[in-house]
């Protein structure tokens, strides 16, 4: 087999190679996969890594961040830094699998009611209506508060048994754009079943949505579990973020100064909150050229080609003053006692400029050829 020489391989087959990985490049993307994944990883590890059991009790109470405890500790001795790094666990657990729950179910039911439409796309339809029109946490706390005993699975399952319905609707509304299309009219009319073609030729061009919409869904399943244990609905003896906010704000850790106490759990909720915010950022941008363009000057087409934009040439109507150069506006002004004056109405072309038709030559010429 014959490899391709250099003058083969073209800016398009390069770009093409690229292509896949072209997300990933996003800047935005990136960074929000970068720390993400720090989390997860930290979700992973974190309960080995930690220095010190999470709710262990000490003699250092209240103590500042120092060498020992670098978070500092709680009004028992407790060491912030672990009960952090054990609490990511379940904060992730939680988020990703509540999103994982509510997009399988979005997918279901969306995608369903918008292909088959009908009686289908009714009662679907109403279904996701009675789900989005009742308050979700409202429901999420009534829920977890009629549990025995709220675990990170219970409240992974109710946040997303409730949290499908919008991304339900957004997949409904983009299937009755899609099952009109020229290429899936083709694949029923070849004899396609109706799941081929869904998932053959639908849901492959809703991946973009899909997955905006799991991260969405991992964000408010995030927020939903931290408040849930912030506000003593779960149980307060596993540690997650909003557990340590729980225990700061009911012992009055601010009004005692002990800021080491709610800072280190309040800044891991608001980097992992931008970090996902960033990654719906970039999903945004891949699937829309209109926001990855937006801003530059210069962009890269499909084929690999760099384009540059131009910004500012727009065309505008100049009015040059009397007595200045019109080709070159900063030339000498040209003295206004040699500027020819109009010609008074009803004059003869030329007498303004004092050419053929106006000077005497031109007159004496005219009265000749009528003696003539």
């Amino acid at each position: 087999m014959s490899t391709p020489s250099a003058a083969e391989i073209t800016p398009a087959a390069v770009a093409a190679k690229r292509r896949p990985f072209r997300f990933v490049a996003n800047a935005k993307a990136a960074t929000g996969i970068a720390i993400v994944g720090f989390f997860v990883l930290l979700a992973i590890i974190g309960p080995w890594i930690a220095p010190y059991d999470a709710s262990e009790r000490s003699a250092d109470l209240l103590q500042p961040p120092s060498g020992a405890h670098w978070f500092g500790t709680t009004h028992l001795g407790q060491d912030v830094f672990s009960q952090i790094l054990v609490g990511t666990r379940g904060v992730i657990f939680v988020g990703f699998l509540a999103g994982v729950i509510a997009t399988v179910l979005a997918i279901v039911v969306g995608v369903t009611a918008g292909y088959l439409g009908g009686t289908a796309d009714d009662s679907l339809s109403a279904l996701s209506n009675v789900f989005l029109v009742i308050p979700s946490l409202p429901l999420i706390i009534i829920i977890t508060s009629l549990l025995e005993r709220s675990t990170d699975l219970m409240i992974a399952l109710v946040i997303g048994l409730t949290s499908w319905a919008w991304n339900a609707r957004v997949l409904r509304a983009q299937t009755l754009s899609l099952r009109r299309r020229d290429y899936v009219e083709a694949a029923r009319a070849t004899g396609e079943s109706t799941w081929r073609v869904i998932f053959f030729e639908i849901l492959p061009n809703l991946t973009a949505i899909i997955a905006s919409g799991f991260v969405g869904t991992v964000i408010f399943a995030v927020l939903s579990e931290i408040t849930l244990a912030f506000i003593g609905i779960t149980t307060v003896s596993e540690w997650n973020w909003g557990t340590i906010l729980f225990w700061a704000q009911g012992q009055q850790a601010l009004a005692s100064g002990a800021w080491w106490w709610f800072v280190p759990a309040g800044l891991a909720i608001a980097i992992l909150g931008t970090a996902l915010s960033l990654v719906n950022f970039g999903i945004d941008e891949f699937v829309s050229p209109r926001l990855r363009s937006a801003g530059k000057t210069t962009i890269r087409t499909a084929s690999g080609a760099t384009v540059r934009m131009r910004v500012g040439f727009t065309p505008v109507l100049r009015i040059t003053p009397l007595g200045t150069d019109p080709v070159s506006p900063h030339a000498p002004a040209v003295p206004l006692e040699r500027v020819p004056a109009p010609a008074p109405t009803g004059a003869p072309i030329g007498a303004a400029t004092g050419g053929p038709a106006g000077g005497p030559a031109a007159q004496q010429s005219l009265g000749e050829k009528e003696s003539a």
